[in-house]
């Protein structure tokens, strides 16, 4: 999910990316496209995660990552980094998801699991604030249930924000006319991933198969 996201981001862009598998799309992206990647806590140029030499202490992105600084470079403090979101100045924001609504709404930070506080973090101002918002989460809860609804049943973190949507099944587009299914999984039927989608869905003229590279451990 992540290495097909990274695919997406196009050269130049400002990119934030959110805590979890979000994060690693950073590590698939083409050869040569330079992009500056930002970290809410005030990085503005995230560079490859620190080797264990290399460790700066007080250089780590918003899910607490030993990170490095790229080229060109900057540390900016908070009130500049939400200014930053909120101006307008992020070409694209890749959040994870708990579930996205055919209209593009975004419910991420409450799931409602017992014992398990809600967690909303920059998500509310950068889904309203990025230029774009595209999602990866996996398409369906570990018991089956459909993550990608007519409307969503979890607290919502922000109304029609949603243009994308990454999933281990699929890449859809949110649009005016609902989900549209622009790559399917190789090997995944329509009808499958229908049955798998809480929406109407429907399929992009030259809907193509899916198909990732072989990705070392960890990728």
């Amino acid at each position: 999910m992540a290495w097909r996201a990274a695919q997406d981001i196009a050269d130049g862009m400002v990119v934030n990316l959110g805590i979890g598998i979000p994060v690693l799309a950073s590590d698939h992206l083409p050869a040569g496209r330079d992009v500056f990647f930002q970290s809410e806590n005030g990085v503005i140029g995230v560079g490859p995660a620190a080797a264990p030499d290399g460790i700066e202490p007080d250089l780590v992105d918003a899910g607490s990552r030993k990170v490095t600084l790229r080229p060109g470079g900057s540390i900016i403090d908070s009130a500049w980094s939400f200014a930053m979101i909120r101006g307008g100045h992020i070409d694209v924001t890749i959040l994870g998801a708990f579930e996205v609504a055919a209209n593009g709404d975004l419910a991420n930070w409450d799931a409602r699991v017992p014992d398990k506080g809600p967690l909303v973090g920059g998500a509310m101002d950068l889904a309203v604030g990025a230029k774009a918002t595209w999602v990866i989460m996996e398409h369906t809860t570990r018991d089956g249930r459909p993550r990608l609804l007519e409307a969503c049943t979890l607290p919502l973190t922000a109304v029609r924000c949603v243009q994308r949507v990454y999933t281990d099944l699929a890449v859809i587009d949110v649009t005016a006319d609902g989900f549209i299914a622009r790559e399917l999984l190789a090997g995944m039927s329509l009808e499958a991933l229908r049955a798998r989608t809480g929406a109407a869905i429907t399929p992009a003229p030259g809907c193509r198969p899916l198909v990732a590279p072989a990705l070392g451990h960890g990728g």
